[in-house]
């Protein structure tokens, strides 16, 4: 949350010409109602199980630009339908501006209790051993956000190039 997989995944798609799209807003469309109403309602597991179906699916079609949700890499059906069907890239930002991009929006479930840095920090501790197995980590700062997709363009060239050296891809 917070990381900018969705502003710098538009420009991305927009750099690569192709489409963008946003798991989280795929998920509301499938459900008819908001992350947020999700989570009331039906509570976390519901959510994720839901996650899981939608980005299998988008995984199964054309090449596209998909941002996923903070917690979908997590899933590890996920996170092996991601690894074979693409390049999964992680936007790596620290704590302190996690924490103050967050505070810009209220409609971050997990982020609705007293101490969001708290969790948000909980959450790094948990997430960020696994998000070290995606193919590419780039850094997400405060650096204007076409500077971010330059990085990322030259991390994901450089990484095409290792795999088709190595025969891989």
């Amino acid at each position: 949350m917070g990381a900018g997989k969705s502003a710098i995944g538009r420009r991305l798609a927009n750099h690569l010409h192709l489409p963008f799209v946003d798991a989280d807003t795929e998920i509301e469309v499938a459900a008819g109602c908001s992350i947020e109403e999700i989570f009331e309602r039906h509570g976390e597991e519901a959510f994720r199980d839901g996650e899981r179906r939608v980005i299998a699916r988008l995984l199964e079609g054309p090449p596209i630009v998909l941002a996923t949700g903070g917690g979908a890499f997590m899933d590890e059906f996920t996170r092996a339908r991601i690894i074979e069907s693409g390049v999964s890239i992680w936007l790596r930002a620290d704590l302190e501006t996690l924490v103050r991009r967050t505070a810009k929006r209220s409609n971050r479930p997990l982020l609705k209790n007293d101490d969001p840095a708290k969790t948000l920090k909980d959450l790094m501790k948990v997430r960020h051993p696994i998000y070290e197995l995606s193919d590419i980590v780039v850094e997400s700062d405060d650096a204007p956000p076409e500077e971010t997709v330059n990085r990322v363009c030259q991390a994901l060239d450089a990484y095409l190039a290792k795999t088709n050296e190595n025969g891989t891809q």
